[in-house]
């Protein structure tokens, strides 16, 4: 019988930081199917590598059911979506128009070709908090299963995906940092249910030449169980490439919170933010 890890809050206290040390990140130039391919290697390990014997699935923890009470805006937060057409007018897509995603039982809905939506107000190190749920009837694998993510600064991914017995890159399931930093424990709830994120963010800082003086920082609690504890992120989350994700680029101090349309009916509900001290 397969042992389940079940951490309750007291045990969160216990979890140690295991990304205290800097990783080694090194990059080389491959031919796959006659083209030049950039593959990225993290302490040795392949940007989406698939094979658990070199990169092992997070294992799998029992979160406890849905509170709403404790998900409730703390004061001095800023309410972004409550499930009214009030709140959905703090949204934008990304060039400027009313968004085309849907608003369903109180609930944002990610609608196929509809683009990302994002905060028309602009953030830079917060407390954010957001509930999503995937699709009930789920369908494809992988990736292509309740695909979404969660953008700080329009920059920097928190995966969102089912990863209820559906087994994909680490790096890439839910919770992940994308392409960066595959989460602590699998800590997913079964499609259709509502899941949380509590999100602190510390926005990176650059020097006027463009290069990373801090880099940025999250903590991230999903469903209660803590995946991410004050990680350094290395780079950047962006796609580049089946083996490589992004690097740091210089932005402004405060950007978007911005949700993905991957062509699934991903719901979002509940999302408040706090600014938080550099």
């Amino acid at each position: 019988m397969k042992k389940i890890l079940l951490l309750t809050p007291l045990a969160l206290a216990f979890c140690s930081n295991t990304d205290a040390k800097e990783p080694v990140i090194t990059k080389e130039i491959r031919e796959e199917n006659g083209n030049k391919v950039e593959f990225m290697f993290i302490d040795g390990v392949k940007v989406h590598e698939e094979d658990p014997a070199k990169q092992p699935q997070p294992k799998i923890v029992v979160p406890k059911p849905y509170d709403a009470e404790a998900t409730k805006a703390p004061e001095g937060a800023i309410v972004l979506f409550d499930g009214s057409e009030k709140s959905l007018k703090n949204w934008t897509a990304t060039n400027g128009e009313p968004s085309k995603w849907a608003l369903v039982d109180g609930a944002l809905e990610s609608v196929r070709g509809a683009g990302y939506i994002r905060t028309k107000n602009e953030y830079g190190s917060c407390r954010l908090h957001i509930e999503f749920a995937t699709p009930s009837k789920p369908e494809g694998g992988g990736q292509g299963r309740g695909n979404s993510g969660v953008f700080l600064m329009e920059q920097y991914e928190v995966q969102v995906l089912d990863s209820y017995q559906n087994t994909t890159y680490p790096d890439g399931q839910c919770g992940a940092l994308y392409g960066r930093k595959k989460p602590l424990v699998n800590a997913s709830r079964p499609p259709g249910e509502w899941q949380t994120f509590d999100i602190t963010f510390t926005r990176p800082t650059f020097d006027e030449a463009g290069k990373v003086k801090r880099k940025a920082r999250f903590t991230v609690i999903h469903n209660g169980i803590l995946i991410h504890d004050d990680l350094e992120l290395s780079g950047g989350t962006g796609w580049a490439g089946p083996h490589a994700a992004s690097e740091y680029v210089k932005h402004a101090d405060k950007g978007p919170i911005s949700l993905q349309d991957h062509g699934n009916p991903v719901r979002f509900r509940n999302i408040w933010i706090k600014d938080i001290a550099d």
